[in-house]
């Protein structure tokens, strides 16, 4: 039997490209020996200090609220929980279209079985500190000219691999998952292997 291998996911709730990926590992999980654990990036974190376009700006100044949400769950009812809360916050932004605001954050901590009274911790900086070591946790490994997702896999000395991506759309199903995984796990484990791209001509597809 092939041993089972853990893999991690850093992930910021409101970029439908991490969305797109986080759909896909999950059905890699049912098709491949592996179990994937959710972490919190925070695009608003990775891009302070840069110069922005003025709508990518105002995107990243209502990005603090799920990332501090997802902290705060974390914090006070254990890192498992941010598997089920990204779903949550993920299908309302991405597939609902809610507004990022107290009735977002509240319902998708219910639906997490997690204290809706944690929605308020999106206005607050309480949970910064943590936020950015969870950050910097996912993003050091794979450098910070990258976005999200970032994945984490085991690599031959003990030491994670950390790659961006993969971007795809729209997220495989069954084995085609399984054999996407195959091809990114093995580009994963080359050494000196760095990046694959194409230019993007679609947008997410969500389904």
């Amino acid at each position: 039997m092939t041993e089972r291998e853990t893999v991690d996911m850093w992930c910021d709730p409101v970029c439908p490209w991490a969305w797109m990926t986080s759909r896909w590992l999950l059905e890699v999980e049912k098709v491949r020996p592996l179990d994937i654990r959710f972490h919190v990036m925070s695009l608003s974190v990775l891009n302070e200090g840069r110069e922005l376009p003025a709508d990518y700006r105002q995107l990243l100044d209502t990005a603090w609220g799920p990332v501090r949400v997802c902290i705060a769950a974390a914090e006070t009812a254990g890192p498992e929980v941010l598997r089920d809360l990204y779903t949550a916050l993920g299908t309302r932004i991405h597939l609902q279209k809610y507004d990022r605001n107290e009735k977002l954050y509240a319902e998708a901590l219910s639906d997490a079985g997690v204290d809706p009274g944690l929605a308020a911790e999106a206005d607050s900086d309480k949970w910064d500190e943590k936020l950015r070591a969870s950050h910097d946790a996912g993003m050091k490994p794979v450098g910070m000219d990258v976005g999200t997702p970032v994945i984490h896999a085991p690599g031959p000395a003990g030491e994670p691999v950390a790659i961006f991506g993969p971007v795809v759309t729209p997220a495989p199903k069954g084995e085609a998952a399984g054999k996407l995984w195959d091809g990114v796990r093995l580009c994963m484990s080359t050494p000196g292997f760095f990046e694959l791209k194409r230019t993007r001509d679609l947008g997410p597809i969500f389904e």
